[in-house]
């Protein structure tokens, strides 16, 4: 399991690497383990996504 701090900094990498399609690229690794019986794993990316949408900061309207 990573690290809070590994989280955030695997987040802050995809973000600056693909920009916003980061979150969905994340969440399609996450989709990939569960088909996998990879829960750990979906989890960990799951928490990256959330991780990134808050660098990401509020939608503005």
């Amino acid at each position: 399991m990573m690290s809070e701090v590994q989280v955030h900094t695997v987040a802050r990498q995809m973000l600056e690497r693909h920009g916003f399609a980061a979150i969905a690229k994340a969440a399609e690794q996450a989709q990939a383990c569960d088909g996998r019986g990879e829960a750990d794993e979906a989890k960990e990316w799951r928490h990256i996504a959330d991780a990134m949408k808050i660098i990401r900061g509020p939608h503005q309207s």
